[in-house]
């Protein structure tokens, strides 16, 4: 099989399927979600094969007779590349690739490499690389022959070890070099950030499975053109505007790179800089494809990742999206009934959305407080502030200065504190 790209053949890799999820009940996410990923990386599947594990085997990951299994899968189907849905160490890569005479690659190195297509901005691909180097240092020693290792030793010192060593010490440096950048553009960022703060709106962050059509929501509550996909990791980048809402209201609300289940932890720590814009929030907007049959799965995966950023106790606005194509429309009632601050919503369609404008100005209400201050003359340019900050129930000119009553953000009433009244 092959894709055409400006004239070019370029070959698609096919591939063998490994599950080894415990949790029968789980097998259509699992299965669903690694298709998907293969969709994203440019893999076919031509098989797949299922081993229950509650701990993997020290050699070969899978056990012995399922080794033979695979192999002989491969050989059968003449895939290119085994993709093991779960973490492969780097001697048991080794050893499974020896055995199916073909290349093994586990969920992460294919996570990753799906990142490294999708990233487009220069902070996008530092923090890719920088996953990539971090989750490859453990596996260096894989990449060279056991005749190079034996060499190794008193009286035995060879090129092997050298090259090893050698390796692992530039692997090290780039490491620190790519944490290095990516601190430049973290300040950047905090740089922008705090140019937001000067403008004191309430913050969200959307939040939600890969593929839960954050991005198409993005779109039409701000009239952007974030690239919208259907297949996992679309969006890297974070994407900020401001949004306009009923009876003067407004807040910044950021795009964030979707979760997926048992996000690799190389992942949250490389993209730490980008996944940070959800810390900052003063609330989050979960988006949750109500469509997918393991939506449950995919919520409970979205809020272990929350905790893992310490953002698990923010203010939620839980979105129930894709009700256009939910068939249950009972179902559909019921969950947004018993989910305490939700909605149901179709990002495409626009259904719901008068509901979801509603609910976000209830949360931005939440997050002002009321003020009455008397503002002199001499400061009257505060009182546009309050007008483009918040919202202004009473203005009243005195001798002494601007009678305001209003509803605004925290940093606005510290500005406003030395002019309060009673």
């Amino acid at each position: 099989m092959a894709k055409t790209l400006s004239n070019l053949e370029i070959p698609t890799e096919t591939a063998v399927l490994v599950y080894i999820n415990q949790d029968e009940s789980e097998d259509h996410v699992v299965e669903a979600e690694l298709v998907g990923l293969c969709e994203a990386a440019d893999v076919t599947p031509v098989a797949s094969i299922r081993q229950r594990l509650d701990r993997p085997y020290k050699g070969t990951f899978v056990g012995k007779g399922k080794v033979e299994e695979i192999a002989a899968l491969v050989k059968e189907s003449e895939a290119d590349v085994v993709l093991i849905d779960g973490e492969v160490s780097g001697m048991q890569q080794r050893n499974l690739e020896e055995d199916f005479n073909c290349k093994v690659v586990d969920r992460t190195q294919l996570i990753l490499d799906i990142f490294a297509r999708r990233a487009r901005t220069r902070e996008g691909m530092l923090q890719v690389e920088l996953a990539q180097l971090t989750y490859m240092m453990p596996k260096l020693m894989s990449v060279y022959t056991k005749f190079e290792r034996q060499r190794g030793g008193i009286g035995m010192r060879g090129p092997g070890e050298t090259k090893l060593e050698s390796d692992k010490r530039l692997a090290r440096d780039k490491i620190s070099l790519l944490k290095e950048e990516i601190e430049d553009v973290k300040r950047v960022r905090d740089q922008q950030r705090s140019s937001r703060r000067k403008h004191p709106f309430p913050f969200a962050s959307i939040v939600g499975y890969t593929s839960a059509g954050k991005s198409t929501l993005m779109n039409r509550m701000a009239g952007t053109d974030v690239l919208v996909d259907a297949m996992p990791f679309a969006t890297l980048d974070p994407t900020t505007r401001k949004i306009d809402l009923a009876d003067g209201y407004a807040l910044f609300l950021t795009d964030t790179v979707g979760f997926i289940r048992n996000l690799p932890t190389h992942l949250v720590a490389a993209f730490q800089s980008t996944l940070e814009e959800v810390t900052f929030s003063d609330f989050v907007m979960h988006v949750v494809d109500l469509s997918n049959p393991a939506w449950e799965v995919q919520r409970d995966a979205v809020l272990a990742t929350l905790e893992t950023l310490g953002a698990q106790d923010k203010p939620m606005l839980t979105l129930f999206n894709k009700i256009d194509i939910v068939a249950d429309k009972i179902e559909l009632r019921h969950v947004v009934a018993e989910w305490p601050n939700s909605v149901a919503i179709s990002a495409v369609t626009g259904e719901g959305m008068n509901d979801l404008q509603s609910a976000i100005k209830r949360m931005v209400q939440e997050l002002l407080g009321s003020v009455r201050v008397l503002i002199p003359y001499a400061h009257q340019s505060m009182l546009q502030e309050c007008y483009d900050y918040g919202r202004v129930l009473k203005e009243e000119y005195r001798e002494d200065g601007i009678y305001v009553e209003a509803e605004l953000v925290d940093e606005m009433r510290q500005k406003l504190a030395q002019f309060s009244i009673d």
